[in-house]
């Protein structure tokens, strides 16, 4: 890391701390030349995401979306807003860790239906039913069945 004061490349770490809620980290350094300090933020560089719909376009992913298709499939439902939040982003960062640029709808509703499962079943029956383009009541119970017998 280049010094502001006197430009020189040689530093030396004296403190890391979390910052911006665990996004980023906070460093002081001193440079080894004029002994000055100064602090650096290091972040995760995130590369855009593209999501390829059904009808093959294309957007940009956006995790409010997969929020609040979960929040849809739980109405009603005793599932706390937190935990949403918390498996789009576990979601979010399973995406990013793929190092895909490009993610299929399809990839992305069968991560949501996975963590939605073990929280409420009755949310992920109503989450695969769109997903998956239910047409009547024996791909519903063909679901059903598939619960029960893992149970």
């Amino acid at each position: 890391m280049k010094c502001p004061y006197c430009g020189n490349d040689e530093s030396k770490v004296v403190d890391s701390r979390p910052a911006e809620e665990g996004s980023s980290i906070r460093r002081r350094r001193e440079c080894l030349s004029c002994g000055k300090r100064f602090t650096t933020y290091e972040t995760v560089e995130s590369l855009p995401m593209v999501v390829v719909k059904k009808d093959g376009s294309r957007q940009s992913f956006d995790r409010e979306k997969v929020t609040a298709s979960m929040i849809r499939a739980c109405e009603k439902r005793r599932v706390s807003f937190d935990a949403l939040e918390k498996m789009s982003e576990e979601i979010e960062q399973t995406l990013q860790n793929s190092l895909e640029r490009e993610v299929s709808t399809d990839y992305i509703g069968e991560l949501v239906m996975t963590k939605l499962r073990p929280i409420d079943e009755v949310a992920y029956v109503r989450f695969a039913s769109v997903h998956r383009h239910f047409q009547d009541i024996d791909d519903f119970m063909h679901e059903l069945r598939k619960l029960q017998d893992e149970k």
